[in-house]
């Protein structure tokens, strides 16, 4: 938050040459967070103010639809040099992402080699090794000695990605073997590669299934894994990094397909970006419905209290508690709402074990509406100096409570089931229903119980 109002004051005052010198001091995931927070204008100012290195290192990060954002604001020569920075891989998924003339026009910008190489990457199908490796990768001939190899090592631009493990391949690419950068560094400068390398090392085809790749990365402990196509000439490496961000996106799609929302990440991935960067007409046809919803709710929540207005006017501190009530009925199914929508999206609540998830929501509703029911009851009584008012109050909010908890969980799950949106949707469908109920619990009691001082 600080670091969010100090660029925005900075961008404000035009102070670019203090904002440049701050933002770059700030820590990689801290500008990740500062970006999602900050208007898309003031972004690209962040952004653009940038070292290079630094620049290209929170863009590797950020979100895929954040990337195609702030690739939208740029002018297309910034575009550039954005990609170019960009190992292979990560370019060819940027590219597949952009429109269809926005990818053609800038992958003309490029050479014809990386070119080449980037539509080999989208010549292969979604979800394989071969989408996903990068083709850039160290290969050494097995004749070669150790001081040769170095030599020839020293000449070639070594990035973080190809650096883990020299891979030996004959005079038509075929895949013979492999050595670490580590073992080769501490070898006899006189040996011969053939010496000192391991022979058949672990490889995958360009055919195989991004998935098996990075559960094989995982259970080996390799750093990289190279890929060969049929006649195992080696084409590139999959890496530890690109593997676990496969096995996050394929656990997260496993466990939702099981359940049968097999799509739910896409769609949630729209449907925030129509809100987020939507035009007004579409924000209103998504938000615009759930809150006339609430607007009725509210005026039937009205009727409600008309309804008991000789009650109120009887007892007067009865219209004290209702805020208290409702208020914190909407808190807790908010509570639970965000919960559940979260533990979904990222695969830790098993959707065909909702009941047993819903069920223990109920049973933290009950606990907490019994605790915080007691403490407002006890309130109450020592408040207003009537036991009986301190009953209603305490079980009319430890009910409201494990309703509205209840709530929580069951009515996005139902929206998400039925294809609806439960981030716009959720909270005024569970407010309305908490509010309606809550107040006729909390005046059917009054009534029952207080009826003596009606």
């Amino acid at each position: 938050m600080e670091i969010r109002e100090r660029v925005e004051s900075l961008i404000k005052k035009k102070e670019m040459d203090v904002l440049k010198k701050e933002v770059n001091e700030v820590h990689v995931a801290d500008l990740l967070n500062l970006m999602k927070e900050l208007k898309r204008e003031e972004q690209v100012i962040v952004f653009r103010l940038l070292n290079k290195d630094l620049a290209i290192e929170v863009f590797e990060k950020l979100d895929p639809n954040f990337q195609r954002e702030l690739i939208s604001a740029f002018a297309e020569n910034e575009v550039i040099e954005i990609i170019e920075n960009l190992d292979f891989d990560d370019r060819a998924r940027l590219l597949d992402e952009l429109p269809a003339k926005v990818a053609k026009r800038i992958l003309n910008k490029f050479n014809k080699e990386e070119r080449e190489m980037i539509a080999d990457l989208l010549g292969y199908a979604p979800e394989t090794a071969g989408r996903i490796m990068n083709p850039e990768y160290i290969s050494l001939k097995k004749d070669l000695t150790v001081e040769e190899a170095m030599d020839s090592l020293r000449k070639n631009n070594i990035s973080r990605d190809t650096a883990y493990t020299i891979y030996i391949t004959d005079q038509e690419r075929r895949l013979e073997g492999a050595i670490s950068l580590r073992v080769l560094v501490m070898a006899d400068k006189e040996k011969n590669i053939e010496d000192i390398m391991y022979d058949n090392p672990v490889s995958v085809n360009t055919y195989t299934d991004q998935e098996e790749v990075a559960k094989l990365l995982q259970q080996q402990d390799l750093a990289a894994v190279p890929v060969v196509d049929r006649e195992n000439r080696l084409v590139g490496l999959v890496t530890f990094d690109d593997a676990m961000d496969v096995l996050e996106e394929e656990t997260t799609e496993d466990i939702l397909d099981k359940a049968g929302f097999s799509d739910l990440g896409q769609k949630e991935s729209d449907r925030s970006q129509v809100l987020v960067s939507g035009s007004l007409l579409e924000v209103l046809k998504v938000r615009l419905p759930y809150l006339i919803l609430t607007l009725i709710g509210g005026i039937l929540a009205g009727t409600i209290i008309e309804g008991y207005e000789d009650s109120l006017e009887a007892i007067t501190a009865l219209a004290f508690f209702i805020p208290v009530i409702m208020d914190m009925g909407g808190n807790v199914g908010t509570q639970s709402s965000t919960i559940f929508a979260r533990a979904l999206v990222i695969g830790q609540i098993n959707v065909k074990k909702f009941a047993s998830h819903w069920l223990r929501e109920i049973k933290i509703g009950i606990t907490m509406g019994v605790l915080l029911g007691t403490l407002a009851g006890f309130i109450a009584t020592v408040w207003q100096g009537n036991p009986m008012l301190g009953v209603v109050v305490g079980i009319s909010l430890a009910s409201t409570l494990t309703l509205a908890t209840a709530l929580g969980f069951l009515v996005p799950y139902m929206l998400v089931k039925l294809g609806f949106d439960q981030a716009a949707g959720s909270d005024p469908i569970i407010t309305t229903a908490k509010d309606i109920t809550g107040l006729l619990i909390y005046f059917f009691l009054a009534s029952q119980l207080l009826g003596h001082m009606l």
